[in-house]
């Protein structure tokens, strides 16, 4: 019995880091490293696994990507942020907010250069804040004042572990102002999953009438089948995808996040409704990805850092105090 407990507490551990499992070849099959190459451990949010489940065979196809097999982990972004910096193998990560890159910055799991070694300066890909609603739009969503008229119910994940969440919140405050957001949180937001995924599962079982959400959660719901609209208001922000090799990285993981910024891999993050950060692919998409005529960006705020700890720190932030009022766990 005693030799049965690590292994236990490992799957334990495995699961609380956002699931780790073995990539899928086109059979189905697990992925295992059998060809003798190298593994690559790719860490990221819960969101884009859908897009990795088709970025990577494809990589494995191309004369680069011959003999090299992945573990994945995908999860809530800060969840997996603090999973890497606790141990989580990691050579290839990307999470929804520049905190969650810059927390293994400040551990030296990635070099403080990240941003500035790739085409896209740090980034996979970029979105906005959008409202996803019910076919039909049976509520007439459409403005930001509409959240919060009586009888509408609004879901958006917890943000002390979701990513998603941080950006949604963002979106609001800029577009409205603080006593918007607590009349959101507080009369509107019954339910905050762990997780921008967990969110929509919530939503699309039925629970809520509009989710603040990414567009491409939208549109990867829309390619999936299902039965939803989704509306870009006017004012909403311009959301960072972060992406980078660790310091310990094979040189595998450079050539998949080339391969992933390529035209090749951008068009396929366009393909779920993925804003590229790639020009050509980008500009190849544009009438898809239309400008919201009040976007702004996250320096609207001052920052990542600014943000975190005036709105975000669970002791003294402000947007924390109306979670906390509202009974939802700042804890990280």
């Amino acid at each position: 019995m005693k030799t049965l407990i690590p292994a236990l507490v490992a799957v334990l551990l495995l699961a609380a880091c956002g699931g780790a499992a073995d990539t899928k070849d086109a059979g189905g099959s697990a992925s295992s490293g059998g060809g003798g190459g190298k593994t690559l451990s790719l860490v990221a949010y819960s969101t884009p696994q859908v897009v990795y489940d088709e970025i990577i065979p494809a990589f494995q196809q191309t004369p680069d990507g011959q003999g090299v097999d992945f573990k994945t982990s995908f999860g809530a972004s800060g969840d997996q942020s603090r999973a890497v910096e606790g141990g989580l193998k990691a050579d290839y990560v990307s999470f929804s907010t520049e905190g969650d890159m810059r927390r293994l910055v400040e551990a030296g799991i990635v070099g403080e250069d990240w941003e500035s070694t790739t085409p896209g300066e740090g980034l996979a890909t970029t979105s906005v804040v959008s409202f996803v609603v019910r076919k039909g739009n049976p509520k007439n969503i459409s403005t930001w004042a509409d959240l919060v008229k009586p009888g509408v119910e609004v879901l958006t994940p917890n943000p002390f572990s979701s990513g998603a969440a941080k950006w949604n919140l963002l979106a609001a405050l800029g577009a409205n102002d603080l006593d918007y957001v607590r009349t959101l949180i507080t009369d509107h937001v019954k339910v905050q999953d762990k997780s921008g995924r967990e969110a929509l599962q919530n939503f699309l079982s039925g629970s809520g009438d509009v989710l603040l959400s990414y567009e491409y959660e939208a549109i990867t719901a829309q390619k999936k089948g299902e039965k939803v609209d989704y509306v870009i208001p006017d004012d909403t922000i311009k959301i960072d995808i972060e992406v980078a090799t660790t310091k310990t990285a094979p040189a595998e993981a450079k050539t998949f996040l080339d391969y992933v910024l390529s035209d090749a891999g951008q068009e396929t993050f366009a393909d779920w409704g993925y804003r590229p950060v790639n020009e050509t692919v980008l500009a190849a998409n544009e009438d898809r990805f239309p400008t919201p005529r009040g976007l702004f960006t996250i320096d609207k705020f001052g920052g990542w850092q600014k943000v975190d700890e005036e709105l975000f720190d669970p002791e003294k932030g402000r947007i924390a105090k109306i979670e906390e009022e509202a009974g939802v766990s700042t804890a990280k």
